[in-house]
């Protein structure tokens, strides 16, 4: 294996312990800063790449539910292919979406009352147009969780758990996920919270986020780390849906895996197990699929057939008068490991 690449580690002021990650350029001003925290790590799981707090303890949001689909899983849950991968993902909300959270439910027992999860609209723009000229509501089943819930259900059912209150942590579905976080983050859980979505979430760091994806990409094949990771980059459909960013990017980059959550988190690991995960401080997501991709073409990861991630033009009246750019201090612990 050849010597890993030196690690680059970088910080703002005493004060601010955060980096420039991004920037927002329109008409030749920067507009908007974008700081945060962020690690890249080599297959070995040895930082590159260092910035801002890495170990800080983040709420992961929806970036960890390839975990929570993983606790699913060894607790007994029959998932696989689509199933597996909406367990994982945070889907859009469309038809076929609905059709198989509703098959999950129906083998778990249980119908969508069961769901622990708002009611919502889809995030899907075309299905919901279509559902406002129907008269049709919003519901639990089109939430963007309901994979994730329908999962837990099912596991919650296999094992014989009761299926009312699986979204209490002291649930025996939920301590197998908290254990099984742990586990593929190396880090201990550090604060306990509620997601959104209303399950329960659990505490972790940026660079818990990279290691754990860079584990679920490099796990030995059959085992159940590996089944996660296959059925998300086999059936990146359902992780997200119709031009959905995880989605597009698992289509275009070979071999990778990415899951962003809210409140600027996002991991993403290439085929060899190059990982990046970074919090983005004001909880925008708009530049963290961005970021991530240049990060990964700077460590050797062909992008070239996700151009319309990582350009992303700042409009004026229609017409690109700017774009989204790296920021300062990304740039420069780019640079250094040129």
């Amino acid at each position: 294996m050849p010597d890993a690449a030196p690690t680059v580690s970088l910080r703002t002021s005493e004060h601010a312990q955060l980096a420039e990650l991004a920037i927002v350029r329109r008409s030749g001003l920067i507009e908007s800063r974008h700081f945060g925290s962020l690690v890249a790590l080599d297959p070995a799981g040895l930082p590159i790449i260092e910035l801002g707090q890495p170990d800080a303890v983040i709420l992961p949001r929806s970036t960890v539910k390839p975990l929570q689909a993983l606790g699913c899983l060894t607790a007994g849950a029959p998932l696989a292919g689509p199933e597996l991968a909406i367990a994982a993902g945070s889907h859009t909300g469309e038809d076929e979406h609905v059709r198989l959270v509703r098959e999950l439910l129906a083998r778990a027992g249980v119908d969508e009352s069961a769901l622990g999860c708002p009611v919502d609209r889809p995030e899907d723009e075309a299905t919901f147009e279509r559902m406002l000229r129907a008269g049709e509501g919003r519901s639990r089943v089109r939430m963007n969780c309901s994979g994730k819930h329908a999962a837990m259900l099912l596991a919650a059912a296999t094992n014989g758990w009761p299926t009312e209150g699986y979204l209490d942590p002291a649930h025996p579905l939920q301590q197998h996920i908290r254990d099984t976080m742990a586990e593929l983050t190396g880090v201990p859980v550090a604060h306990d919270a509620i997601d959104g979505c209303g399950a329960p979430l659990f505490g972790t760091s940026v660079r818990g986020i990279a290691r754990a994806f860079g584990r679920l990409v490099q796990a030995g094949a059959g085992t159940a780390p590996r089944e996660v990771a296959d059925a998300m980059r086999e059936h990146p459909y359902y992780v997200g849906g119709s031009g959905h960013q995880n989605t597009t990017l698992m289509e275009t980059v070979p071999g990778a895996l990415a899951k962003g959550g809210a409140e600027g988190v996002i991991g993403v690991a290439a085929a060899d197990g190059t990982a990046v995960a970074m919090k983005i401080v004001d909880g925008s997501p708009r530049a963290t699929t961005l970021i991530a991709l240049r990060v990964l073409e700077a460590l050797g990861t062909p992008i070239t057939d996700a151009r319309s991630l990582v350009d992303l033009p700042v409009l004026g009246g229609g017409a690109p008068v700017g774009a989204i750019e790296l920021g300062a201090d990304l740039t420069a612990a780019l640079e250094r490991l040129a």
